[in-house]
């Protein structure tokens, strides 16, 4: 069995095998486009897809940590006795959850089937992470209230909108103002788990609060506006900002190209 490298490689490094980097001169005298290396083809296969940037992140890791385990061997050189030895490796080494572990099958599922595009060898034995069972801890009103009460500002509104909206924690962070609809109490989430949009309710408790929230990042969004600051990145459009930038306001050229109006600001 292989052993981990101590430390990641540099973001996008290649690894030896079929999918190093290829430039220079042809024998007909044409010069030839670099290869891509294979993370950046993961990548790109990830973005091509519209996959969340989370994930992107994940399978990335989950990848780079399988090769460099093998000795940084191309994954197209191992096969599914290689693949359960990492498997097994995460389980009784890193002794991690029965779904981190499912996690990583994912990732290397992905990898070999829309990466690749080869069959994926499906892994033998595996030492299979136990999964606890647990019953699920639910909060009472009285205990809920209580945890509001101890936060204050935007983090109590935050807060609030995932206990009475039933959002997750992301979409609450991405959450705009057109996504909120004052006339039918109720919030759009766009683009949430699944890339699916919903609706779900919003309590009539939080009406006024979002209201001040409103005009308070409004206000801020003008004095962006002002000193030439004001603008917002629009994720897998044209001109679209890098994956570490989607979630955040972009400031470059000072355009603003929409309403930033973000609750969190």
């Amino acid at each position: 069995m292989g052993k981990e490298t101590q430390g990641p490689p540099a973001a996008g490094s290649s690894v030896g095998g079929p999918g190093k980097l290829r430039s220079g001169p042809s024998a007909a005298g044409v010069e030839e486009k670099p290869t891509p290396r294979l993370l950046d083809r993961v990548r790109a296969v990830i973005r091509t897809r519209h996959m969340s940037f989370r994930t992107e992140e994940t399978y990335v890791a989950w990848i780079r940590r399988f090769i460099l385990f093998h000795g940084k061997r191309h994954p197209v050189e191992l096969g599914s006795e290689e693949i359960s030895a990492f498997l097994t490796h995460l389980a009784v080494t890193g002794k991690v959850a029965s779904s981190t572990q499912n996690q990583a099958l994912s990732a290397l599922a992905f990898l070999y089937r829309e990466v690749l595009r080869c069959d994926f060898p499906e892994p033998g034995e595996i030492l299979r992470a136990r999964r606890p069972v647990h019953l699920p801890v639910v909060f009472t009103m009285a205990e809920a209230k209580g945890v509001l009460d101890e936060l204050g500002g935007t983090h109590r509104l935050m807060a609030a909108l995932l206990y009475g909206a039933g959002l997750r924690l992301m979409e609450c962070v991405r959450l705009r103002v057109k996504d909120i609809d004052f006339g039918y109490r109720q919030l759009q989430v766009r683009d949430g788990k699944g890339r699916r949009d919903r609706a779900t309710v919003l309590p009539d408790s939080l009406v006024e609060p979002l209201e001040k929230q409103i005009e308070r990042v409004r206000q801020l969004f003008e004095e962006d506006l002002r000193s030439g600051r004001g603008g917002a990145s629009i994720p897998d459009g044209p001109g679209a900002a890098p994956p570490c930038e989607r979630d955040g306001a972009s400031t470059r050229g000072g355009n603003a190209v929409r309403s930033p109006l973000d609750l969190t600001a």
